[in-house]
Formats: C-alpha cells, structure tokens, sequence
C-alpha cells in the first residue's frame, strides 16, 4: 500500500485558502476503476482509496506512515508569488504601457 502525502492546494471555486494548512494522506490505490456502462459513475473495490487523514505537519504524516509500516512519497506544496499591487499604479506617470479608455 503507498501513501501520498501533501499539502492541498486552493480550490478554483473559491478564493479563501480553507483547508490548504493541514497535510493531507491518502492511500494510492492500485486496483483499476470500473465504469458503469449505464451511468457513466467510476466506482471500485477498494475502499481504502476513499481514505484522507489530516495531519498537522508532514513530518506527523510521515512518521504515521512509518508506523503503519506504509510506502510513502511526500508530495512538497508550489508556492506562490503574490506581486503587491495598488490602485494608484494604473495612473503612474511611469508606466510602461500607456493608460487608455
């Protein structure tokens, strides 16, 4: 059984950061997804892949998976650069690109 741990990035649908602090495991799970012909739902057998355990760190994380005597990879989070802005730039004698209407 392998264990992925990360961290969560921000979901698209909203722009809060809720739960993107926690690390995150969940098993990977290595029996193939069925889909039903009718429906088009993917379902399986394995009910571990339906797994997520929260943790504070990674190295908490980590350490439950060496317990559990589980393979694991850690999954580093992207950063982002966020470039500070402000309203009055768009009317800077500086600009690079001429303001316009």
């Amino acid at each position: 059984m392998t264990i992925k741990i990360y961290k969560p990035s921000k979901t698209a649908m909203q722009s809060g950061k809720g739960k993107t602090k926690k690390w995150l495991a969940e098993y990977i799970s290595e029996i193939d997804t069925v889909k039903d012909s009718l429906m088009g739902w993917v379902s399986s057998l394995d009910t571990k892949s339906q797994i997520k355990i929260f943790f504070e760190t990674k190295e908490q994380a980590i350490s439950w998976a060496k317990k559990n005597n589980y393979q694991y990879f850690v999954e580093e989070p992207k950063t982002k650069k966020i470039k500070p802005k402000s309203y009055s730039s768009n009317f800077d004698f500086k600009r690079k690109e001429p303001w316009t209407h």
